[in-house]
């Protein structure tokens, strides 16, 4: 486990596949969290934004009578970028009745640090080397622009390269010290839906997956099923 890896919490007996968030990166220790618990629940969002010309258009888009015309008649609609919301529930509960010394010294605050560094702005240095903007050591003014982290988001088989655009987190229970040792953490992801090495075999996955249930829903449904 790497100096970033924070502890899965799970000390029960069942075994299951957790989601995990980790950094993009070069680094030996990149940021990385394991879910304590896996979400309940995740919403996904793709959009179109239709923007036609006036005058170009009858009500709700141009006419068309053939298929082939799909190109004409989609141009000035935009298939947005996916994003979702995933809501995470961080709790050292388990870990400090397990006799973890550092959940019952941090509670969850690591966990927090861990998201707050995914989201806030980087700088890279001539040597490579990864550091915060708001701590100004990465290159010379003017050599380096900040940049946001690019993340993985393991989901079982699936990986998805995303970009924390929203990072929110309630506190629910403290420590003594006032450090959080249950949270709930609502992160907002957007997709990189570009030719990279996640995101170009999921879209491969997504699209023969759709093809195969077609062709089997529709013979399922001509056998009057």
């Amino acid at each position: 486990m790497n100096g970033n890896q924070v502890p899965s919490g799970n000390y029960s007996n069942l075994k299951v596949t957790r989601g995990i968030l980790c950094e993009y990166t070069n680094t030996d220790n990149p940021l990385e969290l394991h879910f304590e618990f896996n979400p309940s629940s995740i919403t996904r969002t793709r959009s179109v934004e239709i923007k036609f010309g006036e005058g170009q258009t009858t009500t709700g888009g141009r006419d068309f009578h053939k298929p082939k015309e799909v190109p004409r008649v989609t141009q000035g609609a935009t298939v947005k970028a996916e994003s979702f919301t995933v809501k995470i529930l961080l709790d050292a509960t388990d870990r400090m009745n397990a006799g973890d010394k550092e959940a019952q010294l941090k509670g969850v605050q690591p966990e927090l640090d861990i998201l707050y560094c995914m989201v806030e702005p980087k700088l890279q240095a001539p040597d490579g080397a990864t550091t915060l903007a708001a701590l100004g050591e990465g290159g010379s003014a003017g050599q380096s622009q900040p940049y946001p982290s690019v993340l993985e988001f393991h989901w079982g088989d699936q990986i998805l390269p995303v970009l924390m655009t929203q990072l929110q987190f309630d506190v629910k229970e403290y420590l003594p010290s006032l450090l959080p040792y249950r949270a709930e953490a609502t992160l907002t992801l957007q997709i990189i839906q570009s030719d990279n090495e996640f995101y170009t075999p999921e879209i491969k996955r997504v699209f023969a997956s759709a093809k195969q249930a077609s062709g089997s829903l529709q013979g399922y449904q001509d056998s009057g099923g």
